[in-house]
């Protein structure tokens, strides 16, 4: 398996998919590990390009990386299982949504966009990460994942986060970066069926709280849920954040 992942939690439990954003790793995931190990066996994962998850051969796309996520449920012999994901992670599970529904009891996706940023933005990040290493992208990140507020009251939590983003693989980013360019789901929002948890960080400039409501609108089994947070709420908000992926979870069983 060429995948690098991880269990926790109960063998037997209902298994729960954690998918991780942009240029963090699985263990971005601490803040949820007590709360959802007590409900859930947590299988969590790194992206391609991200910790020791190789990138493909040919270019990356979001059908690649949503079709890890089934890779990973075949290698575990899993036929369906619970989907939380935020930023790009959210992202793929919508992917999943549209073309895997049935290998999902319901799907949590926080953070995230049909179509996050522009194809001209990502492109640009892409080069600006080839030419330049990871530094350029970290020095301006806690400004986009976190509020004021929380950078203030937690500084070593968020330089944490920012150091581990500027040692991160900086092709493998970029890689993700060409891949988020071109990902485009805006017309498939009304096919995906599976019930959909949609949390919106109040204060999110990255996918706004429009982004999520887009979603909502448009997907026919899905509801919104706003964090009093930014772009990365379940790091921000983590209590509020799990509680409400382990209500819906609860819920849609």
């Amino acid at each position: 398996m060429e995948i690098e992942y991880r269990l926790d939690g109960p063998e037997g439990a209902p298994l729960l998919v954690l998918a991780n954003s942009l240029g963090t790793t699985y263990e971005m995931w601490q803040p949820q590990l007590e709360a959802m190990t007590a409900h859930h066996r947590v299988l969590r994962f790194n992206a391609r390009g991200h910790g020791a998850t190789p990138l493909p051969a040919g270019p990356l796309t979001l059908a690649q990386l949503g079709s890890d996520v089934i890779t990973l449920l075949e290698h575990l012999g899993v036929e369906r299982a619970g989907f939380c994901g935020i930023s790009m992670g959210g992202q793929t599970g919508l992917w999943l949504n549209r073309h895997h529904p049935g290998r999902f009891h319901a799907l949590a996706v926080a953070n995230t966009a049909a179509r996050i940023g522009t194809r001209e933005g990502w492109q640009d990040r892409a080069r600006l990460v080839r030419e330049q290493g990871l530094t350029p992208v970290a020095v301006g990140s806690a400004e986009r994942w976190f509020t004021p507020a929380f950078r203030q009251r937690h500084p070593e939590q968020v330089a944490a986060l920012i150091r581990a983003l500027a040692a991160g693989n900086a092709v493998g980013y970029a890689a993700c970066c060409e891949a988020l360019a071109v990902a485009d789901l805006r017309e498939d929002l009304h096919h995906l069926s599976r019930p959909m948890l949609v949390i919106g960080g109040q204060h999110d400039p990255v996918t706004t709280v429009a982004d999520a409501s887009e979603i909502v609108r448009a997907a026919p089994n899905a509801e919104l849920h706003l964090l009093p947070a930014s772009h990365l709420s379940n790091v921000e908000t983590p209590d509020a954040f799990s509680a409400a992926v382990l209500h819906f979870f609860r819920r849609a069983a």
